[in-house]
């Protein structure tokens, strides 16, 4: 495997990466710890949390195979060149593996404790079940030539769809209703920083290789990163800039059932969002 040229830069690379594990990953306590103290998940979004489910299970498998899996590194390297350094790090797989964890435990709170009127909606039930067909389907098809590689890569382009799902409705939502109060700016301040850490880190290992191989060899990676980072843009200036300290009325059927709509549907209640 091709090894580090600068180890400065190495050093750098890991202190990145582990710091973006850390904003990202520190991001998903704050609703675990509320809904067990609330013993309730009454207006968290169902919704957001089976999405969030598809996204990091498939962004898991996309890292774990490439990171441990050494035929699947030989097709990499085959395909990119074997100058090339594998672009998933520890990091990597230590985040996706402890969101799956995070959003498992939020899923078993949802099922036992107080949920209200709540439910997960039909839309989001139909997206994750094309999501997982589609899945199957390329497997089988990557089946009798071991087209591994190509099987994680579209794994890799399930989790960047659906951080393109989860954010979209937030957004036009804060659009709608010209607040964003209610709104966790303190999760997005934290997916900022795990974005911007996590694709500097791209940066460094690229100028320490000399080659940018890396960026679309993890194009999943790459586009997590700009999405992120781009639509926490997006949300800081909804937030300082276009409405500032200003106010959303909550609906009178939200006070009465304490419910909230589905994510892919806009809504009088945001919720906070997690990477």
């Amino acid at each position: 495997m091709v090894s580090w040229n600068s180890v400065p830069l190495e050093i750098t690379y890991q202190v990145l990466g582990w710091i973006s594990f850390v904003a990202w990953s520190v991001s998903f306590y704050p609703q675990v710890i509320l809904n067990f103290r609330r013993k309730s998940v009454v207006g968290l979004n169902f919704d957001f949390v089976l999405l969030n489910l598809t996204k990091h299970s498939s962004y898991m498998i996309y890292n774990v195979v490439l990171f441990f899996s050494p035929a699947v590194q030989q097709q990499y390297f085959q395909k990119y060149g074997r100058d090339q350094m594998i672009p998933v790090a520890a990091n990597d797989v230590a985040f996706s593996m402890h969101a799956v964890l995070l959003t498992i435990i939020t899923l078993f709170q949802i099922a036992i404790y107080e949920r209200g009127v709540q439910k997960v909606s039909k839309i989001s039930m139909a997206i994750v079940s094309v999501v997982w067909l589609a899945a199957a389907v390329c497997f089988f098809v990557a089946l009798p030539n071991h087209s591994w590689l190509w099987l994680i890569n579209f794994f890799n382009a399930i989790q960047v769809i659906m951080t393109l799902i989860k954010y979209i409705p937030q957004a036009i939502m804060n659009f709608r209703r010209k607040s964003t109060d209610g709104f966790s700016i303190g999760n997005i301040l934290l997916d900022f920083l795990g974005g911007c850490t996590n694709y500097s880190q791209m940066i460094v290992q690229s100028i320490d290789q000399n080659s940018w191989v890396n960026f679309y060899g993890n194009i999943g990676k790459t586009l997590l990163s700009l999405v992120s980072v781009v639509f926490d843009l997006l949300f800081i200036c909804q937030h300082y800039v276009l409405y500032p300290a200003k106010k959303a009325v909550i609906s009178s059927k939200l006070s009465k059932d304490g419910g909230v709509e589905p994510l892919l549907k806009s809504s009088d209640h945001p919720e906070s969002e997690n990477v």
